[in-house]
Parts: C-alpha cells; sequence; structure tokens
C-alpha cells in the first residue's frame, strides 16, 4: 500500500507540480500578487497530496509569527521546503543559489522573493544576500533559514553553518526556532503514513552573545530527534 500511494503522489503532485511551474512564469507580468498566489496553491496541492494520497497528517504545535522574524528550521526533508508556502503566507526563503538556475522555477523564485545563498562566493555575494535579506524585512515578511546548511538525517544533530550567527548579528531579527519530523516517513521512496510534527520553539531575542544563541537554537530545533 506504501508503494502505491508513493506512485500515487509523485504522478499526482508532480505532475501539477509542473504545470504550475509554467503557471508561475505566466504569473510574473501581472505581478508579485499573481505569483504568490500560484505558489500558494502549489504549497496547499502539496498539502492535500501528502494528507489524502500518503497519509500523513500534519500536527503545528506552537504558532508561528508572520512577520520579520528570523525562522531556524530544522531540515530532514523536501517536506517542510516544500510546505513552507502553506505554513506561512509569503516566507522569503534563504536557498541555495544552484536552485535559482532550474529553468522557469528559478526565475519565478527569484521574482518571488527568495534569498539566493552563493557560500564559496566571497563578500560580494555575501553583500547581495544582505541586501536581498533587508528588502524582504522592508517588505515586511519572515525570514526562513535552514541554520545546519542541507538535509539531516532524523536523530542527528549537526553544527549550526557558521553563516547563521553572522546573518542574525547583522539582520538583528529575533530567531524563531522550529523542529521538524518529517525525515522517517518523508525523506524516503516509499512513504509512509503517520503524523509529521512542527514544533515551534520559544522566540530567541536579538543581540544574543553568538554562543548563547547557537546553543539555544540548536537544542531547540533538534527537540524532536
Amino acid at each position: 500500500m506504501a508503494v502505491l500511494r508513493s506512485l500515487l503522489f509523485y504522478l499526482l503532485f508532480y505532475g501539477f507540480s509542473a504545470v504550475l511551474v509554467v503557471a508561475s512564469v505566466l504569473a510574473i507580468p501581472f505581478g508579485r500578487h499573481w505569483l504568490k498566489r500560484v505558489v500558494a496553491t502549489w504549497g496547499k496541492w502539496h498539502r492535500w497530496c501528502v494528507s489524502n494520497l500518503l497519509g500523513i497528517a500534519i500536527d503545528v504545535e506552537g504558532s508561528l509569527p508572520d512577520e520579520p522574524v528570523l525562522i531556524a528550521m530544522k531540515h530532514e526533508s523536501y517536506f517542510e521546503a516544500i510546505d513552507l508556502p502553506h505554513l506561512l503566507s509569503f516566507p522569503a526563503v534563504f536557498a541555495k543559489r544552484e536552485l535559482f538556475t532550474i529553468p522557469g522555477w528559478g526565475f519565478s523564485a527569484k521574482v518571488y522573493g527568495l534569498v539566493p545563498v552563493a557560500r564559496d562566493e566571497g563578500a560580494r555575494a555575501l553583500r547581495h544576500m544582505l541586501t536581498t535579506a533587508r528588502q524582504r524585512i522592508a517588505e515586511g515578511r519572515p525570514l526562513v533559514i535552514f541554520p545546519e546548511g542541507t538535509r539531516v538525517e532524523h536523530g542527528s544533530e549537526r553544527p549550526l553553518q557558521s553563516g547563521f550567527a553572522g546573518l542574525y548579528k547583522l539582520l538583528r531579527l529575533p530567531v524563531v526556532p522550529v523542529a521538524v519530523n518529517s525525515g522517517p516517513l518523508y525523506n524516503r521512496l516509499w512513504k509512509r503514513p503517520g503524523t509529521i510534527t512542527y514544533r515551534i520553539g520559544e522566540t530567541i531575542p536579538a543581540g544574543l552573545p553568538r554562543a548563547e544563541v547557537e546553543a539555544r537554537v540548536h537544542a531547540a530545533i533538534n527537540a524532536l530527534n
């Protein structure tokens, strides 16, 4: 049954996602409002497919502020990355720069307002990333970062990337840490039914010493391990 559920999920979710990528490009000339609606539809479609095709329930413990904060989220699978437009109304996500080269999707992502991360391209790339992030803050949007820098197997605790503390210091935003346990159900070829939980931690104020903010974020995002 898990195999059949997964095959149906891949067929329907990714099939309609291809249609929405085209729709996102076509929406751009009409303004970001229409692009935002297409992306929101994608998030809702993914959540519907996860719930109704895969049999996975979603439980959110706590509430996320939909305002300029730095949301530091555990990253165990593609689930939480795809789910963000449903979880938040208009998130600005820090995403690997390579993703912006994907035909169609990359252009839409840039217009939507994702923040490109170029880890090995020096100070100029860092300045561009900070400028883009501050523009999103001025628009009143929450910023989302996966501070471990990559997907992490459930139960593993990787150190935070050094860039996280730098962003925290320079952007001067409070941090909302979020744990998620999507890995065992979603990060596999044949996905399993069950419950994925988001656990939203206590908001961490801006301006703390690096060691303290890193320790608090690391503990909070690993709360479901």
